[in-house]
Order: structure tokens, then C-alpha cells, then sequence
């Protein structure tokens, strides 16, 4: 029980209680049915009995072997709740930039034109700066003369850098005050705290899962991380199940196969003790009851002659004999 509260400040108090009661109510249960199997009735009869014991063994086996492959496997549970934690963070992160990013789609798409514009032009005036460079030191080309020395056409091309120069700082401008407006936004939305968790977060995270979370751990580690199953994992769970339900079934099974012991016999004398006395004292209560019958009706008989006789000397007393 305590691993199935363990997170809880009050986990072994819980578990303290929750033990005491489940325990109380299975060793009742256990000692009630098990007892209750009659020893001189047929094999099949006695099968039946024992069925709803047997079922309520696999139940029980089952629940009670979760808390301890939970402790068995706890390690790999931390790690793959680490794991999951990890993705969820992630995934968590990737959906509030994609909402983000829908949220300002206008904002992001005129600020990528803006930088793919200041790209084209920084390539431009790199280009252009190195045919100002073969047109000063005289490198012939097909659009460069060929004449050393700072001329018309490389003023010209000068003139021209300085111009898309002046307009590659204004668009960088732009950019960062794009850019500047992106952030702020991003830190409202709270883009900027949502962050992956360091190693110490997770050990805390997995340190403090619940029931839930470690149970599920569980399952996965049936699981290998390309989703092929774990055979061994896997195998392994079932067996330490399988272990605890052979322990529940075990007292049915032992009194199924035991011989007709000493407490067999004085259980079933006391039950054909109760039996008889029952039918005796049943027939008691009938005679009692047919003897009380024959006293109420001689008694009422009686009772009503009086009557009718009380009714004809007051009917005679009154009677005016004068008339005849």
C-alpha cells in the first residue's frame, strides 16, 4: 500500500490504514469461504464452492502484485518517466511556438521577406564592391573597362553601393525593430519560461509521480522505445502476478485436495445438531400451536353459549306473558 500512496506526505500513514483494513477484509473473507466448503459433499459441489474464491483470488493476486512490481521495476519506471516527461515538455513547447507563429503569421511572413530582401541585397553589394575593386586596379571583365585608376564608372559604382548600403541599414532596421516586437511578444505569451527540464527537475518529477503516472510507466516498459515489444519486461510482469494469484488460490486448493479431516466431522455433526434441533423445535411450535388452536376454539365456544344463553333469560324476564 505504501507505493500506491508513495508522492503523499501522509503516504505511510495511509498505507498503514488502507493495509490494515484490506488485510482485516481479505483474511475474513478467505477464512469464511474456505471454512464454508463442505468436505462431504461431492467433488463437483465442492468445486463449485470454492469457484467464487478462486475468482476473487485472481482479482486480489493481480491487485496486490501491481504494488510490488511497481517497487521491483522502480528504476526503469523513473527513467521512462523521464523519458515521457521530457517529450511532453518538448511537445508542449513545439505547440505554443506553432500557436505562436499562426498567431502572428502576418508579422513572420513580412519579416522573412524582409530578410530574404537584406540577403539579396548584402550578396548585391558584395558583388558590386568586387567590380569596384577590378575596375580601380584595372582588371578587365565584361563589366569593367579595364583602365586602373578611380574613373567615371568606378564613382559611379561607388555611388551606387553607398545607396544600397543606405538601404540595407534602413531594412536592418526594420528587421530588429521586427524582431524586437517578436520577443516582446514571445515573453508575454510566455514563449521565453517554457524551457525543457534539466536533469534535477526530472529526477524531482519522477521522484514525486503518482500511482497513475508509475502505473502507466509500467505498462511502457512492456514496450521498447522503437515500439517493438520487450518480451522479457513483459514476461517477467506476468510471472510475479501469476506468483501472487497461485499464493491467493493457494488454502482453496489445499483444503480441496486435503482428506475429510477431525473439523470436517465436528462441522458437519454441529450442522446436523442444528438440523434436527431446527426441525424439533419446529415441531414444537406446531404442536404448541394446534394445542393453543383446540384451547382458543373450546374457549370461544363457551364463551358464546354463555352468551346466547344470557340473551334468552333476559329475553324471558322481558317477555309480557299478560298478552296470551
Amino acid at each position: 500500500m505504501y507505493f500506491v500512496f508513495k508522492g503523499d506526505d501522509l503516504a505511510v500513514v495511509f498505507a498503514i490504514i488502507f493495509g490494515f483494513l484490506w488485510g482485516a477484509a481479505i483474511f475474513n473473507m478467505d477464512r469464511y469461504i474456505v471454512s464454508s466448503i463442505n468436505k462431504s459433499a461431492s467433488t463437483n459441489k465442492q468445486i463449485l464452492q470454492a469457484t467464487p474464491r478462486i475468482l476473487l483470488a485472481i482479482m486480489i493476486g493481480i491487485v496486490i502484485s501491481r504494488p510490488i512490481e511497481l517497487k521491483i521495476f522502480d528504476k526503469e519506471i523513473k527513467e521512462r518517466l523521464k523519458v515521457s516527461y521530457l517529450n511532453g515538455q518538448r511537445s508542449k513547447i513545439d505547440t505554443l511556438n506553432k500557436a505562436f507563429e499562426n498567431k502572428y503569421q502576418v508579422e513572420f511572413g513580412r519579416l522573412n521577406r524582409q530578410k530574404a530582401t537584406r540577403d539579396s541585397l548584402e550578396k548585391g553589394i558584395k558583388t558590386d564592391r568586387q567590380k569596384l575593386n577590378f575596375e580601380i586596379f584595372g582588371n578587365k571583365t565584361t563589366e569593367t573597362s579595364g583602365v586602373i585608376g578611380y574613373g567615371p564608372f568606378a564613382k559611379r559604382k561607388e555611388a551606387e553601393i553607398q545607396q544600397r548600403t543606405a538601404e540595407l541599414d534602413s531594412l536592418k532596421a526594420n528587421i530588429n525593430k521586427a524582431e524586437s516586437f517578436i520577443d516582446k511578444r514571445k515573453e508575454f505569451d510566455g514563449l521565453f519560461t517554457a524551457k525543457l527540464f534539466t536533469d534535477k527537475q526530472l529526477d524531482s518529477l519522477a521522484n514525486i509521480a503518482g500511482f497513475a503516472d508509475r502505473n502507466w510507466a509500467l505498462g511502457q516498459l512492456k514496450f521498447n522505445a522503437d515500439g517493438t515489444s520487450d518480451n522479457n519486461t513483459a514476461l517477467a510482469v506476468t510471472f510475479i502476478g501469476l506468483l501472487f494469484i497461485f499464493f491467493e488460490c493457494l488454502p482453496v486448493f489445499v483444503k480441496l485436495m486435503s482428506a475429510r479431516g477431525p473439523y470436517d466431522y465436528v462441522i458437519a455433526d454441529g450442522d446436523e445438531v442444528s438440523i434436527y434441533e431446527s426441525k424439533k423445535d419446529k415441531d414444537f411450535r406446531f404442536e404448541v400451536a394446534d394445542n393453543i388452536h383446540e384451547t382458543r376454539v373450546d374457549s370461544e365456544s363457551s364463551k358464546r353459549k354463555e352468551i346466547i344463553k344470557g340473551k334468552a333469560y333476559r329475553d324471558l324476564e322481558q317477555y309480557d306473558w299478560n298478552k296470551e
